[in-house]
C-alpha cells in the first residue's frame, strides 16, 4: 500500500522504522498536542508499528509513514482510524517531525490520505479531534476544508494535563465541491 505525491510517499510502517519513529515521538514539542505523553522507550515504537499492522489487517485503521521521495527519509505519520465501515466514517490523525514543520508536507500528505479515504475506502465523513490551542493544526484543517463543529470540554488527561477537544468534520460532498 503506497500513495504518492510530487514530494512524498505514504507507505506502511515496518519494524525498520522504529528508531526514526521513536525519535519523532520522544520530542516533547512535537508531541505537545498529541493524545499521549512523549515516548520514553524504543519499545513503544515497535508496539505502535505492530498495532498499526494489526489494525490494517482488521480494517479498523490505516496508519502510513510519510516519507520524502527524494531521500527516503521518514518524517511523520498520517492515520485514518476508528474506521466505521457501516457508517462510512473515521477519524484522522497526523504527526510530523519538528524539523519538517512549515514546508507544506502535512497538507500534501493529508490530501493524499483524504482522497484515498473518500474514493477507495468510500468514506462519507472524516473527523479530527484537536487540542484547542493547536493553532497550526486548526489552520491546516481549514485549508483542507474541515469545519469546526464544536468543543468537548475536559475530554483528555494527557501527561498530567486536562484539555478539551475542538471537533472538526469533513464531508465527502464538501471535499468534492472544494476540489471542483
Amino acid at each position: 500500500m503506497q500513495l504518492h505525491s510530487q514530494r512524498l510517499t505514504l507507505r506502511v510502517l515496518t519494524p525498520a522504522d522504529a528508531d526514526v519513529l521513536f525519535a519523532i515521538c520522544r520530542d516533547e514539542e512535537t508531541m505537545r498536542y498529541w493524545s499521549s505523553a512523549p515516548w520514553r522507550e524504543r519499545a513503544q515504537a515497535l508496539e505502535h508499528i505492530t498495532q498499526s499492522e494489526d489494525d490494517y489487517r482488521a480494517g479498523s485503521a490505516l496508519r502510513l509513514g510519510v516519507e520524502l521521495r527524494e531521500t527516503g527519509e521518514l518524517i511523520g505519520t498520517v492515520t485514518l482510524y476508528a474506521i466505521m465501515r457501516t457508517n462510512h466514517r473515521c477519524e484522522i490523525g497526523y504527526l510530523l517531525s519538528r524539523p519538517h514543520w512549515g514546508h507544506g508536507y502535512m497538507g500534501e500528505a493529508l490530501t493524499l490520505l483524504i482522497e484515498h479515504g473518500f474514493e477507495q475506502l468510500e468514506l462519507n465523513r472524516i473527523e479530527a479531534d484537536l487540542h484547542p490551542y493547536n493553532a497550526a493544526s486548526a489552520k491546516l484543517l481549514g485549508k483542507l476544508h474541515f469545519r469546526l463543529e464544536g468543543r468537548l470540554r475536559e475530554r483528555w488527561f494527557v501527561n498530567g494535563e486536562v484539555s478539551g477537544s475542538d471537533m472538526y468534520g469533513l464531508l465527502r460532498s464538501d471535499w468534492r465541491a472544494a476540489k471542483g
